[in-house]
């Protein structure tokens, strides 16, 4: 659980740039939030992103693997590992982590009735 904890703590560094990060334990993992709006998860040592039908199509186009929680392989839901660049390069961390935190926002929407 320390390496979790640490490396959750790394992240939420590593995407400070971006506004507020911060970090809720959920289910095993961790859930990531942008100045209060969720992006993000951490699942076994792995980042994943938030996706929705507007960019969903660049995580697929990239060949980025889905989140499929507890390993149940059935089971996916709209959260796509990182690019590896997001940790290389600021420019590309801002420009994957714009898109995620609008998906979220998106979603945080009430829907229409």
């Amino acid at each position: 659980m320390k390496n979790q904890n640490s490396y959750v703590a790394f992240i939420v560094g590593h995407l400070s740039p971006l506004g507020e990060i911060t970090a809720k334990s959920m289910f095993g993992g961790h859930c990531l939030y942008c100045n209060g709006t969720v992006f993000a998860l951490v699942a076994s040592h792995t980042l994943y992103l938030k996706a929705d039908s507007v960019n969903q199509p660049k995580f697929e186009e990239r060949g980025l693997k889905p989140f499929h929680p507890f390993d149940r392989p059935e089971a996916v839901i709209r959260y796509f590992t990182a690019p590896p660049e997001i940790f290389e390069d600021r420019e590309a961390m801002k420009q994957w982590a714009g898109g995620v935190i609008e998906a979220g926002r998106r979603s945080s929407k009430p829907k229409k009735r």
